[in-house]
């Protein structure tokens, strides 16, 4: 095979959210494979509300991204052969960038499993464009695809499908699990996309021995660069790698190299839930066998950091956070006034993060401040050295921007 210069992009769920606005910018300012963005709406191509889906999609592009999408329909593999479908499959070649998202990872896989689209995509990423796989979508890119609705909903035994494997004919051999950390079931566990740690345990067993699981936090992406052969991690959660028991997690900013990917060591962790700092913040970590109050403190006194800092990501992650530790507490069936008290702290600090975004326009970012604390003091340094006109030009510099600054006995002093 000829060496993959692209992306393949997967993300945990927030797809068309905030989180991943500034993430789907920069994989289409990678793209060596040209400009056109496509929306596949082949996960959803069953539901009455495809075309609602799919015009909402190219919409966020639009008014979020600042780049437009094409929709690439193929909704079912009985259009296989027909002109609409040769359109899908002409449209494919010529893209850098295609996003597949919501739906379902079995009718994915049923749909496209015979057809020319996943040898399309995987073209398309060996020529050095970007695929984005997000949620449902993402359990369908591996080795072995998880039929959620099938098991969750319908009652089903845990059992696995043949996925599409696009990574694996990259050379990625892979299982895809997004949804990671997700806490919807309130009184019950439901992690792993939603198989909870029993039914998943079993699952696991039922893998190949050695497999790869990555899996995808929610509102989290793994952008895995095929030219460098390595992983980076954005968003607001984790990156897990699982293999036979043993885990590696990775939080946002971090990378992964593929030989960790294709069978490395991983380090063995008692907990996927380890260190429930948010990524990014100066907090100190509290393990999972803390008391249930040093955790939730912990948590609010990284949010009022965050808060404080007008740190909108971290404020999520600390809210996110918060919620899977009280669901936690009633799976561990915590104090029940603990618990209520708790909640209470939770809706306290919703109630102040609605507060805080609504006033963000009067609140200096740190890395502001910080800029203009160094301007001033490189204008005082020429001042030291009687360069008086390059201090006049910062202080004219700062003006511009609406930053008073004013010579104190004290020393100077600035403001907006």
């Amino acid at each position: 095979m000829s060496m993959v210069r692209g992306i393949i992009t997967l993300i945990g769920s927030g797809e068309f959210s905030g989180t991943m606005v500034e993430t789907h910018k920069m994989l289409l300012s990678r793209s060596r494979s040209g400009e056109k963005a496509l929306f596949l709406d082949t996960p959803a191509g069953f539901q009455g509300n495809v075309d609602l889906i799919a015009r909402r999609a190219v919409q966020f592009f639009d008014r979020q991204v600042r780049h437009s999408m094409e929709i690439a329909s193929f909704k079912s593999a009985e259009t296989a052969n027909s002109p609409q479908a040769e359109q899908v499959y002409r449209q494919l070649s010529e893209a850098g960038f295609v996003l597949i998202g919501p739906g379902s990872p079995t009718y994915t896989v049923r749909q496209l499993k015979e057809t020319p689209v996943p040898a399309l995509l995987t073209a398309m990423v060996t020529r050095g464009g970007c695929l984005v796989a997000a949620s449902a979508a993402a359990l369908s890119v591996g080795s072995h695809t998880l039929p959620v609705y099938e098991i969750y909903k319908v009652g089903e035994p845990p059992h696995w499908v043949e996925g599409l494997n696009i990574l694996g004919h990259l050379g990625l051999d892979l299982t895809v699990i997004p949804h990671w950390n997700n806490a919807e079931g309130g009184n019950h566990d439901t992690r792993f996309s939603y198989m909870g740690e029993k039914r998943f345990r079993a699952l696991e067993d039922q893998l190949p021995p050695g497999t790869t699981i990555l899996g995808l936090d929610e509102h989290t992406a793994c952008i895995l660069d095929f030219s460098s052969r390595e992983a980076v991690v954005e968003g607001l959660g984790r990156v897990t790698i699982r293999r036979e028991g043993a885990e590696q997690l990775y939080s946002s900013g971090e990378k992964i190299a593929f030989e960790l990917l294709l069978g490395g060591p991983a380090v063995s962790l008692t907990s996927a839930d380890e260190n429930i700092v948010p990524s990014g913040t100066s907090g100190q970590a509290v393990g999972p066998d803390a008391p249930f109050w040093d955790q939730m403190h912990n948590i609010e006194a990284v949010f009022h950091r965050s808060l404080e800092e007008n740190d909108l990501a971290a404020m999520i992650t600390s809210l996110l956070e918060a919620d899977r530790l009280l669901w936690q507490a009633q799976l561990d069936l915590e104090n029940p006034e603990f618990v209520s008290q708790g909640r209470e702290l939770y809706r306290e600090m919703i109630v102040l993060a609605g507060t805080g975004i609504d006033q963000a326009s009067s609140v200096i970012p740190r890395k502001f401040k910080n800029i203009v604390n160094e301007l001033v003091e490189l204008r005082e340094q020429y001042r030291r050295e009687k360069r008086w006109p390059e201090a006049d030009q910062i202080r004219s510099i700062l003006n511009r921007v609406g930053v008073v600054l004013e010579d104190t006995g004290e020393g100077p002093m600035w403001r907006l």
